[in-house]
């Protein structure tokens, strides 16, 4: 019998093409369903259930009176946070002003805080609205923090390998432009819309 290996760890990925893999194994599991709630009830949330226990076991790192701050469980790099705000809300236009503020403030010093911890270089901000978008755990809004350092992968590019902009910026800005003027004149509560 012949122990030898004789294949190449370089063939073990098919034909070679214009991507470089990277293989996060780890996140396997999430996509397959692990911790994902059945349905999009707070009682299954996992972002409802997090902060009724203690802080190192639900991986907490900070919390506030209107949000709080979590390592994602399934991170894209090191330091990973996620800020959820305590109330079960899916859509970025139903929170208070005062959740909106809570998840800005707490963005901005979780930035500070990693930036003390491990010196990333950059961060990726942003909230995956709705499972379409890309929301893991679309029945409750998160705000991703995600440091960055040169040299390491931007998760976007690897996954579509191209960017799509299906509309002209001049075109882009007029509608924004526009609709944002009319936003400014009407008035603004202190209550969300749900």
């Amino acid at each position: 019998m012949n122990d030898e290996i004789t294949d190449r760890p370089d063939e073990f990925a098919g034909v070679p093409d214009p991507f470089e893999r990277l293989w996060t194994p780890h996140r396997m599991v999430y996509i397959e369903g692990e911790n994902k709630p059945p349905d999009g009830t707070a009682d299954t949330c996992p972002f409802c259930r997090t902060p009724a226990g203690e802080d190192e076991t639900g991986l907490i790192v900070h919390r506030d009176e209107l949000a709080y701050v979590v390592l994602n469980l399934y991170p894209y790099s090191p330091g990973h946070l996620l800020i959820c705000p305590y109330r079960h809300v899916a859509d970025y236009t139903d929170l208070t002003d005062a959740e909106r503020d809570a998840i800005g403030r707490l963005t901005a010093d979780a930035m500070t805080v990693i930036r003390a911890t491990s010196a990333p270089h950059g961060f990726n901000l942003g909230l995956n609205q709705g499972a379409v978008a890309g929301a893991g755990i679309a029945a409750h809004l998160h705000q991703h923090v995600v440091p960055r350092w040169a040299g390491d992968a931007n998760f976007l590019p690897v996954i579509g390998h191209t960017k799509a902009i299906p509309q002209l910026l001049g075109d882009s800005w007029k509608l924004l432009y526009e609709v944002w003027q009319k936003h400014d004149q009407q008035p603004h509560g202190t209550e969300g819309n749900g």
